[in-house]
């Protein structure tokens, strides 16, 4: 190529790219997200949410049939039926068994009778809904990319990295160790958001003594690691889309928690990698989605892999989901030592050495909050 024709070119992308920053600075200045997109009747999805073969490696055209994944794979469903009842040994043992073939095989499990009741979670459900279709002016008041400081509404955590903006909205705050004050929550969802998150905070240390015991390691190992000290919360809201074909509702990724906790609701659109194929996460009444993240990753050295997940859109919704992310209790500013995570001592062996070196937890974070979704998992930083 002829040094006149690359200097086009090269001058041809710059201003792509200055005229897509633009669009992304007018679309995150309306602080009205994608539900305001929608409620502003769209016809056709932006620009800056569209997919094409140079904006997005991990979404291939052949890739964007949105409307199922066609296959009858299922991700395993574990009853924990009362894991806690000492009388129930033999349980207890199949519920390990089972959480281990799960992790090992999928990265992902739903589960059920796990003790938070139904109309709970329904009515969290409820309260992601009628925040995020509360009037927009009070929205705005939320609406922030201070993701650490109280309650918040954001587009697109990663809006300014991606090369293709995600078709979703999200509320969310830090809930472990404590909520922020209950007069920073907005009404439309305080009194079930503090409920709900009282409930999973239980739920989260009983899954990580099941986990714990399916590494083969002792039921207290995990929750002594800090692995659920911090917790952040997040209600997705992804609006009915005009053009699922061309869009994303979030482009597939790992997780950056030890694990995630999730609540869906009953529209579907949670696709799992298995395989090399894309396998749909069926909506089951009254369970939860557990999947497997970086960090668990990390600390098992590998015997359980955080696994790729997407969500498509659809022209039906809004879809709704609440994730609980499950991760090391680290404080914006904090002047003490950071946690530092390796594999778990008991896990190595001459046969199975270390395969990472130890994480700075706020560093990993850092490199985490630094990317974009559909770029690599900050874990290639810290591999032997």
């Amino acid at each position: 190529m002829a040094f006149s024709e690359k200097r086009e070119n090269n001058g041809a992308a710059e201003d792509s790219n200055h005229s897509r920053l633009i669009k992304l600075r007018e679309f995150d200045d309306t602080k009205l997200g994608v539900k305001g997109l929608v409620d502003a009747a769209v016809a056709k999805v932006p620009e800056i949410f569209r997919i094409s073969n140079n904006n997005n490696k991990h979404q291939l055209p052949s890739d964007l049939d949105h409307s199922s994944s066609g296959s009858v794979l299922t991700i395993p469903v574990i009853d924990l039926k009362h894991p806690n009842t000492t009388a129930a040994a033999a349980v207890r043992r199949e519920i390990v068994g089972g959480i281990r073939g799960s992790c090992e095989e999928w990265g992902f499990f739903q589960v059920v009778n796990h003790g938070i009741p139904e109309g709970i979670l329904d009515e969290m459900i409820q309260g992601v809904r009628r925040f995020h279709e509360l009037d927009p002016e009070i929205k705005k008041r939320y609406y922030t990319r201070d993701l650490i400081s109280g309650f918040f509404l954001v587009s697109n955590f990663d809006l300014y990295r991606s090369a293709a903006a995600s078709w979703r909205d999200t509320m969310g705050c830090v809930a472990a160790p404590d909520l922020p004050p209950p007069e920073q929550l907005p009404d439309a969802t305080r009194d079930i958001l503090i409920e709900y998150s009282k409930q999973v905070k239980q739920l989260s240390k009983t899954i990580l003594e099941l986990l714990s015991e399916a590494l083969g390691l002792e039921p207290n190992r995990l929750n002594q690691l800090g692995c659920g000290a911090g917790q952040l919360l997040l209600g997705h809201y992804y609006p009915a889309c005009p053009e699922p074909e061309v869009t994303i509702g979030v482009t597939d990724h790992t997780d950056a928690s030890f694990i995630t906790i999730l609540l869906q609701d009953q529209i579907g659109g949670l696709q799992v990698l298995h395989r090399n194929k894309w396998v749909d996460v069926q909506p089951r009444k009254g369970a939860l989605v557990v999947n497997l993240g970086d960090l668990l990753q990390l600390v098992s050295n590998d015997k359980f892999i955080s696994v790729s997940h997407r969500v498509v859109p659809k022209r039906i919704g809004p879809r709704i989901s609440v994730a609980c992310f499950l991760r090391p209790l680290i404080h914006k500013g904090d002047t003490d030592s950071p946690p530092v995570y390796g594999p778990i001592p008991e896990l190595l062996s001459e046969e199975n050495p270390p395969v990472y070196v130890e994480a700075d937890v706020r560093e990993f974070m850092r490199i985490h909050s630094s990317r974009g979704l559909d770029e690599p998992s900050p874990l290639q930083h810290f591999r032997v």
